[in-house]
């Protein structure tokens, strides 16, 4: 049986009666907030679209990293090196910056990765420009080393990861209780997937180099980075000022209640400390009015002090219980499993598309670029996240209250006998299977001289990897609640930066396995480029049963002992 809880603050006010004109005027004021409020929201959403349209810039990386092996003469090896590094900055600290912007709000971490873009991609332009030979065979005499290329993608990937977690939280908090809380997860993530696309058709149509018979070659990777550094710089100040979360008292309060009920805070020092009345000062000395300002005065501060402690506990509570919770590991392993190979996909593209033919002296007769399969990516991972957002709430089970649920209340939360519904778990395989299959095509070699079928595979892994990272912390947010979203999505989004580093490393030796091989036998010395199927085919093979792994372990999460269904939780 729950405990009856004081409220923290008493209400000393008297109730006075009031006159039509006042109800009037009271009813006109509320009506004006939930205006602001609602302009203040949709404000914050736009802005949130516009931070992750331009936030995913690192998703292009297939555009310009084959250049780092022809221009910049790094070893397939290297190349991963560089977005390794990326990649562990993107994914390693999300769970704190995540639990920074849970207790400080989105605009800070919009400021830090407006000047870490600028930072990050200035120096990366300056390290290509140092070494790079360019289409006529000069090379500079001196480059700068490859670990400042590393320093500079580190910088780039934390700087993503902060404008991603900026819009993303402010989103769910705003719009976390909607009927429409899908659609709007789903669209910021699925803006972070179309970056790639409109940013990698830019520098391919026009920041590009043009070939000594006047023909189109390729980005002007120099000039890319400068264009990415000014203009990521300009949106993450916008996002400073714009994102904002509205009612975010009213989450935690909700929140607070809500684990009253369940009976979960018996036991809580928090609550027994605020169990008595609270007292002000007295205020005898003064003429009336002073003192009442001063009373008030001191009311206000006092609730303000109250309020940021009860949320400082509630998130550190909710964010103990997250990780106590032993599905949220079963999700998150799940997760590594899955979106490892669809991050090591992504990031390899371009060195993919090399291996489908023999080197060639005209690179244009090949029947595709990397820069069109970065945008079929970013389309169908686009569409994908929509598409799975919209469909989740149509439906998906509703789920009426959220994470620490009693068994009865979480019982109550289930749908309605005959009502149709899909678990949003469903769709989560169901996007999973997508993404192994286009694994499995690349693998058997069907693809192989035949680059004109790339698109099949482009499509169902880029389907597959965007539906992933829309339904995941949609899930999320259904089980464990949206006060604590940031902190709870970002120890889970940790999981593909070891996932896409072990894929990383097995594909590049796998082909420099097979390049080193393919030179001796040619008699060819320190040829970093590999051609033919026996460079990739093994690596997808081992990726797709990683994936089938992950899917399992869902499974268990969802219908296991003790798992979301047995709990009763609409998921």
């Amino acid at each position: 049986m729950a405990t009856t809880r004081t409220p923290l603050l008493a209400d000393e006010t008297s109730s006075l009666p009031s006159s039509p004109s006042s109800e009037s005027l009271s009813s006109l004021a509320r009506k004006t907030q939930s205006q602001q409020r609602d302009l203040t929201r949709y404000v914050a959403f736009s802005s949130a679209i516009l931070s992750c349209l331009c936030a995913g810039s690192i998703t292009a990386y297939s555009l310009y990293g084959h250049l780092f092996q022809e221009r910049l003469r790094y070893t397939q090896l290297q190349v991963n090196y560089v977005i390794i590094g990326a990649e562990l900055a993107l994914y390693l600290p999300v769970s704190l910056f995540g639990y920074l912007c849970d207790r400080l709000g989105p605009a800070p971490l919009s400021f830090a990765s407006a000047v870490l873009f600028a930072i990050g991609y200035l120096l990366a332009a300056f390290t290509y420009r140092s070494g790079a030979k360019d289409i006529y065979g000069y090379t500079h005499e001196r480059g700068w080393p490859l670990s400042v290329m590393v320093v500079a993608f580190v910088i780039i990937g934390m700087a993503t990861t902060l404008m991603y977690l900026s819009a993303v939280t402010t989103c769910a908090k705003n719009f976390g209780r909607g009927k429409h809380k899908g659609l709007a997860m789903a669209s910021p993530i699925a803006a972070f997937g179309l970056s790639g696309l409109w940013q990698s058709q830019l520098g391919s149509q026009i920041l590009y180099e043009r070939r000594p018979s006047g023909k189109k070659g390729d980005v002007d990777v120099f000039k890319f980075f400068l264009f990415l550094a000014f203009t990521l710089l300009a949106v993450g100040l916008l996002g400073t000022v714009l994102l904002k979360i509205v009612d975010e008292e009213e989450l935690i309060d909700e929140a607070v209640d809500e684990l009253e009920r369940s009976g979960l805070l018996e036991d809580s020092a928090f609550f027994r400390r605020n169990g008595g009345q609270n007292r002000y000062g007295s205020f005898e000395d003064g003429p009336d009015e002073e003192a009442a300002e001063a009373r008030r005065v001191e009311e206000a501060k006092a609730r303000e002090e109250e309020e940021a402690r009860k949320k400082t506990w509630l998130l550190n509570e909710e964010t103990r219980r997250f990780l106590k919770d032993h599905t949220m590991w079963w999700l998150a392993a799940g997760f590594f499993f899955v979106s490892g190979p669809g991050e090591a996909f992504i990031t390899n593209l371009g060195t993919i598309i090399g291996t489908l033919y023999p080197p060639v002296a005209d690179p244009s007769v090949i029947p595709t670029t990397a820069a069109t399969h970065v945008s079929i990516v970013a389309i169908t991972s686009t569409v994908a996240r929509i598409l799975f957002g919209t469909l989740t709430d149509l439906l998906a089970p509703a789920s009426v209250g959220h994470h620490y649920q009693s068994a009865s209340n979480s019982l109550s939360s289930l749908p309605p006998r005959g009502k149709f519904t899909i678990s949003r778990v469903t769709f989560l395989l169901g996007s999973a299977l997508l993404l192994s299959l286009g694994q499995v095509l690349l693998a058997a070699g069907v693809i192989q001289n035949h680059a004109e079928r790339f698109w099949i595979v482009s499509t169902l892994i880029g389907s597959g990897y965007g539906a992933l990272f829309s339904l995941t912390p949609l899930i999320i947010s259904v089980i464990w609640g949206v006060e604590n979203f940031g902190t709870n999505w970002g120890i889970v989004a940790m999981v593909p930066a070891l996932g896409a580093t072990v894929w990383g490393v097995v594909y590049s030796n796998v082909y420099q396995w097979a390049a080193d091989k393919a030179s001796y036998n040619r008699d060819v010395e320190d040829d970093v480029l590999c051609y033919g199927k026996q460079c990739y085919s093994t690596t997808f093979w081992a990726m797709a049963v990683s994936v089938w792994i992950g899917c399992g372990l869902w499974v268990f999460a969802w219908k296991g002992r003790d798992g979301w269904n047995k709990r009763g939780i609409a998921v």
